[in-house]
């Protein structure tokens, strides 16, 4: 394992492969601080440039943006009191006011250096753990990938913002979208109202650049700037940003129960499909809390809420990383434009990923491992720049992202029909965040409707005895997390009514 590790970071190191790493990672980096562009948005930016690097390269690429991306969320939430992507929520709790106290040096310094040790430590977990992940898999039919797939749906409908009945027709309506064009086995036309365009159905990053990108710049447009947030920015003023680097390492190295448990923390909930980083860095934050000596003192500026934080949502890409390299299961929907792009260069991603591409899976463990002392050196190079670009108004920032989604749609296929569904689900997306309804389940509804008709069809078709799913032992057990999960989400759900019942009632 080390030998093949050290030939990844030797090949990475090349520059064929180190150059996309480093603009990958500082892509990552300025569209993690950019409020409102988000690292699926910069991903998916970039992505039309990685088709005609060799497939390592690309990937590589993606995998600093990736890095890149969770890490650069901290900047602005930490200095202007904005987090940068929705990863980086938490941070602000505690990163903002120790900026605002006149310590944005430290509390700009303690993220990133949070960030690297909890991504190293979940690098470590994906080295480790990736290959016996993958053997599990290998016991996997056709009922057992079904039952897989529907717990990782029921999860994130369960869990998302929206009520739960919003998150469960964000689901079907995922699924519904799969259904046009032709079936998985026998290339039936199915729900195509006898139009060319809809015959082939819907291309993936078409509809996922049109249902996150347009709709989110869409949503943006309409937002009036918070005066409170204007307030915060001023407060900050001109902030000294230099640090004793070694004292802000021995600060985080000093809690070393408190780094290691929320890496944990991020490595679970990046293993859990579609879960994402923005929950791991909210319930990180929230141990911190609960197990705290201190826990009033969180909101004030505590180290300890921004290391919770900032580990967590790093460690948190490793773990997605483990998801789609052990399961071919994109864990979030970053490692769903990964998976595409996997798919453009031949690539199968599943169990047999690391057996039969050891070269290019142990080469993005070094291009993981790489991008963290890169993005340190890019955050602490760049860091002023970055936050003048911060600044750019939406007015001028809105038509060069929605030029650019319209591009990387166009060069998909190289065809109109990729633009028309950019547009179509644009508008689509936008309706659906207007009326309230989350994205998160429909986009997994959507990258995973063709494998669970495909192994349900598979499964029926091997064994028409439809218990089979119940009494194997493995899709019995996951199924049975399925329910559980949405039994325990409606519990959440009604137990939030009536606080806020109860609050009602008081006041």
């Amino acid at each position: 394992m080390l030998e093949l590790l050290g030939s990844g970071v030797f090949t990475i190191l090349q520059w064929k492969f180190f150059l996309p790493l480093f603009l990958g990672t500082l892509a990552g980096v300025i569209g993690g601080a950019v409020p409102g562009v988000t690292i699926t948005m910069t991903i998916i930016v970039i992505l039309p440039f990685t088709y005609g690097l060799e497939p390592l390269a690309g990937l590589a690429a993606m995998t600093g943006v990736y890095v890149g991306g969770s890490a650069g969320g901290l900047i602005t939430a930490c200095l202007l009191g904005i987090p940068g992507t929705p990863s980086a929520i938490a941070t602000t709790f505690d990163g903002f006011p120790m900026a605002r106290n006149g310590e944005p040096g430290r509390a700009l310094w303690l993220g990133v250096w949070a960030s690297f040790f909890g991504g190293l430590l979940g690098g470590a977990f994906l080295i480790l753990v990736t290959a016996p992940l993958a053997a599990i898999a290998l016991e996997f039919g056709p009922w057992e990938y079904f039952s897989l797939f529907v717990l990782a749906m029921a999860m994130v409908a369960g869990l998302a913002e929206a009520s739960l009945v919003k998150g469960l027709m964000a689901t079907a309506i995922g699924l519904l979208i799969t259904v046009i064009g032709t079936d998985p086995i026998g290339n039936a036309l199915r729900f195509n109202f006898g139009s060319e365009f809809l015959s082939a159905g819907f291309p993936f990053l078409p509809v996922l650049i049109g249902i996150f990108a347009f709709a989110q710049i869409m949503a943006d447009v309409e937002k009036v700037r918070d005066p409170q947030q204007t307030e915060g920015v001023a407060a900050v003023g001109q902030p000294t940003l230099r640090i004793s680097h070694l004292a802000i390492i021995w600060e985080i190295l000093s809690r070393p129960v408190l780094l290691l448990w929320s890496t944990i923390v991020g490595i679970v909930i990046g293993v859990l499909p579609a879960i994402g980083g923005s929950a791991a860095n909210m319930m990180a934050y929230d141990q911190a809390k609960k197990f705290s000596p201190r826990p009033e003192k969180f909101g004030t500026g505590v180290p300890e809420g921004i290391i919770a934080s900032e580990s967590s949502n790093n460690a948190n890409v490793g773990g997605s990383l483990v998801t789609i390299m052990a399961f071919g299961i994109p864990g979030d929907a970053v490692t769903a434009v990964m998976l595409g792009a996997m798919t453009i260069h031949g690539i199968q991603s599943g169990p047999l990923f690391v057996s039969q591409n050891a070269e290019i899976a142990y080469g993005i463990y070094a291009a993981y491992i790489l991008a963290h002392p890169l993005m340190v050196l890019i955050i602490g190079l760049s860091t002023i720049f970055i936050l003048k670009v911060t600044a750019v108004r939406l007015a001028v920032l809105a038509p060069v992202v929605l030029v650019l989604c319209v591009i990387g749609a166009y060069a998909l296929n190289n065809t109109m029909g990729s633009v028309y569904v950019l547009l179509l689900f644009g508008v689509f997306g936008y309706v659906l965040v207007k009326a309230g309804f989350p994205l998160a389940p429909l986009i997994l509804g959507l990258i995973l409707g063709d494998q669970i008709e495909l192994n349900l069809i598979r499964a029926i078709m091997t064994d028409a005895n439809p218990w089979l799913f119940l009494t194997r032992p493995i899709s019995g057990g996951l199924l049975l997390a399925a329910a559980l999960s949405v039994v325990f989400a409606i519990w959440q759900h009604l137990r939030h009514q009536q606080r806020i019942s109860e609050a009602d009632a008081d006041f």
